[in-house]
């Protein structure tokens, strides 16, 4: 017997080669002006993605920014950093390209440009979620799953605390997933990603 359940997934799924190139008429279709593309390690710029992504938004006339370094366990003062960068700029739409933790990322910063004040009180449930600015991703690898979720995790390095956050307002308004960008991943890598989607799927039924 299957269990009543409710299943809500808005975010529009864009999947095949070269599907990246898309991301600026993406961003037109929302209309939104600025973007902030927010990436972990330069792998992302030594493989052309990132060039690639940055013509794809000028062809459709967006301004952007950029803020790299996000790390496994995305930090709380790489989300404070890019809070500033994009009310410093006039960013209205966050573009996480890499895996989860850099969607994890752009999400904090999304709530954190949201609302006023700390945006860490979010993940301490000292206060409610009203809304979130919009995030889009790019994936660069496989079991990432936070680009389907209304889930974030953040490491707080002061006393390395590590929250969870989970609201709808922080979905991906879309994921783009070209399955050749993951081609560059290491063996141990890829193999890691598989066992997750299988640990994910099974941990549902136990």
């Amino acid at each position: 017997m299957i269990s009543d359940f409710t299943y809500y997934t808005p975010t529009k799924v864009i999947f095949g080669k070269n599907a990246e190139m898309q991301v600026g008429s993406l961003v037109k279709e929302g209309g939104y002006k600025k973007v902030l593309v927010h990436y972990g390690s330069e792998s992302a710029r030594k493989t052309g993605l990132l060039d690639r992504i940055f013509s794809s938004l000028k062809n459709a006339e967006i301004d952007y920014i950029e803020l790299g370094g996000v790390v496994p366990n995305p930090r709380l003062s790489k989300v404070h950093e890019g809070i500033e960068l994009c009310k410093k700029n006039g960013v209205d739409f966050l573009l996480a390209v890499g895996g989860g933790s850099v969607i994890d990322s752009a999400k904090a910063i999304g709530y954190g440009l949201f609302h006023d004040g700390e945006v860490w009180d979010f993940y301490e449930q000292k206060r409610a979620v009203e809304g979130c600015y919009p995030v889009g991703a790019v994936l660069t690898i496989a079991a990432a799953g936070s680009e389907m979720s209304s889930s974030s995790v953040i490491t707080n390095e002061n006393g390395n605390f590590k929250r969870g956050l989970n609201n709808d307002a922080a979905r991906s308004r879309f994921a783009i997933m070209n399955p050749e960008l993951t081609y560059t991943l290491p063996e141990y890598q890829t193999m890691c990603g598989a066992v997750d989607i299988m640990m994910h799927t099974l941990e549902r039924y136990l």
